[in-house]
């Protein structure tokens, strides 16, 4: 972990090579699903709803990305599960990874519905995020990570219900 320039308390610009690791983990699904021979693909072939809503949610994923990559905590170790919340921060950011996972699976397989879709596709990306800001003490992730939650959801769904 590289700490370049204090922004405030606490929050140095920097570099966090994890973090960086954890966004390619993350966008493992997209990275294999051309593997798959999919008969549909409502996710990647999505009617537009709202450019506004898309280019918020472009922003707000954007800088969740750039936030955990190159902001990072005095506090925090380069890899330290923590204690307390911030051990409960990472075992809920592992958990939702696997379970997003799960849901990849699942869309794979063919079970596309919009509730599979919504809970594990759309909803746990921005909880991955907001999980590890705060298992970071990165809270300028948190908060943008819950500001991508409510834009992503609200975006996706209508393009989903279009």
């Amino acid at each position: 972990m590289i700490k370049w320039i204090e922004l405030i308390r606490n929050q140095y610009f920097g570099f966090w090579i994890l973090g960086l690791v954890l966004f390619i983990i993350q966008e493992i699904p997209y990275i294999i699903m051309p593997l798959f021979k999919l008969k549909t693909n409502p996710i990647m072939n999505m009617t537009e709803s709202s450019i506004i809503l898309d280019t918020l949610e472009k922003i707000l994923g954007s800088l969740c990305i750039v936030l955990m990559v190159f902001i990072v905590n005095n506090n925090t170790s380069f890899f330290e599960v923590g204690s307390g919340v911030q051990k409960v921060a990472f075992i809920s950011m592992i958990v939702v990874l696997v379970l997003n996972f799960v849901g990849w699976g699942l869309y794979f397989k063919g079970f596309q519905s919009i509730p599979i879709m919504m809970l594990f596709i759309v909803l746990l990306p921005p909880l991955y995020y907001i999980c590890i800001g705060i298992w970071r003490q990165n809270w300028i992730l948190v908060y943008i990570g819950i500001a991508f939650l409510f834009i992503h959801t609200i975006h996706v769904y209508k393009n989903l219900t279009l």
